[in-house]
């Protein structure tokens, strides 16, 4: 496993689309916290280049790779399998790419659930969109966890000094 035990997410799992587009109906992020998360995305994940997702819905930020290949054995997010790791939707949920045993994990501990398309070959599970300051925090864990799986690499903080 790459990220750390993941405590219980607290109440019932939101409702989610049953097919493509798969989007999170109830428990939308708040703007605030949505906005936040996409600061620190988008700060904090050195060697990534961000742009419109190949994948996901119109307006989803979405994180590539920036142009060096994931380690191997790892699959990104389709179509090319090597390139787009996650993106977040206008609901705060996003879809990334994870190590079978993070996905298993996030989906016992209901902080998310398997794309209804998943399969060997389309590696996306669904982390439900924070709901609070507290679920940030587990999403940071989460994302951090993708973006080691995509790099190959832990994310270096910068130290001010």
């Amino acid at each position: 496993m790459t990220m750390p035990e993941l405590p219980a997410r607290e109440g019932d799992r939101p409702e989610t689309g049953p097919s493509v587009p798969h989007v999170q109906l109830t428990q939308n992020s708040p703007d605030e916290i949505r906005q936040e998360l996409k600061r620190w995305m988008s700060t904090e994940l050195p060697g990534t280049v961000i742009r419109p997702s190949e994948i996901s819905e119109p307006g989803s930020l979405a994180f590539f790779l920036d142009g060096t290949l994931p380690p191997r054995g790892a699959v990104l997010l389709p179509p090319r399998l090597d390139a787009e790791f996650a993106h977040v939707h206008s609901d705060g949920s996003l879809h990334l790419s994870l190590p079978i045993e993070d996905q298993r994990e996030l989906v016992a501990k209901g902080w998310g659930e398997r794309h209804p398309l998943y399969s060997a070959r389309i590696n996306v599970v669904m982390l439900y969109g924070p709901r609070d300051d507290e679920e940030i925090h587990v999403a940071r864990t989460v994302i951090e966890a993708s973006y080691r799986y995509a790099t190959g690499r832990d994310r270096v903080v910068a130290r001010a000094g």
